[in-house]
């Protein structure tokens, strides 16, 4: 369960509202598990916070946690996520070279496709360096490189097209795609009216940034 709030009274009084509702259904919440994150301003002073605490027991303030599989920040960058997911792929990738070496070059490509196109919630990301979401491609195309045996330095767009898989670029854009399309054929108001804003950093993110910051390594 997670709790939002824009100022730390406000958390207080959400915090009070769950240990009563706690206190009522014998229930008791685990202070040594919770955790409190500090969103702060950009280029912004911000005073000293108080304590945040659960049943008169402070919580840990803490610069980042992983909520359903995906790693939020204080500072709201998504790099953290991407080295998550980098080295994710680096594991399945390794894995499936090794167990299914022998099989067909087109095992080998659905393998691929069912294990190392996925990206968890890549389509959530807006702010990171493009160092980090680089390594993550290079990542992406030495999987296949060593999956498929071709040589380390070969085409990247020649490799994919030859066996009609999607590039990582090409995968990116349709992980965005499909989210801003669920976002605007849900039934909840607040979410269509979030995908149909192009001032929101994901949605823009999503029609946009992908395209245009990694148009120019398509052909490496």
């Amino acid at each position: 369960m997670v709790l939002l709030s824009a100022s730390p009274c406000g958390i207080g009084r959400l915090l009070n509202v769950c240990e009563s509702y706690a206190a009522c259904h014998g229930l008791v919440y685990n202070a040594s598990k919770s955790q409190c994150m500090l969103f702060r301003a950009r280029n912004k002073c911000v005073p000293e916070v108080p304590p945040i605490t659960l049943n008169g027991i402070p919580l840990k303030l803490v610069p980042q946690f992983r909520y359903l599989g995906h790693v939020v920040t204080s500072d709201l960058r998504d790099n953290a996520d991407i080295e998550r997911e980098r080295r994710a792929l680096s594991v399945r990738a390794n894995m499936i070279a090794r167990r299914f070496a022998h099989c067909s070059a087109e095992v080998k490509v659905t393998l691929f496709r069912a294990y190392c196109t996925s990206f968890y919630t890549s389509s959530l990301w807006a702010d990171f360096t493009q160092k980090q979401y680089s390594a993550l491609r290079v990542q992406f195309n030495n999987a296949f490189r060593a999956l498929l045996g071709l040589p380390r330095y070969c085409s990247a767009s020649g490799m994919f097209a030859d066996a009609r898989v999607d590039c990582f670029q090409a995968t990116m854009r349709k992980r965005g795609a499909s989210l801003v399309r669920r976002l605007r054929a849900s039934s909840n108001g607040v979410l269509k009216m979030i995908a149909s804003r192009f001032d929101c950093a994901y949605v823009n993110h999503c029609c946009m940034a992908h395209h245009n910051k990694n148009a120019k390594y398509d052909t490496y």
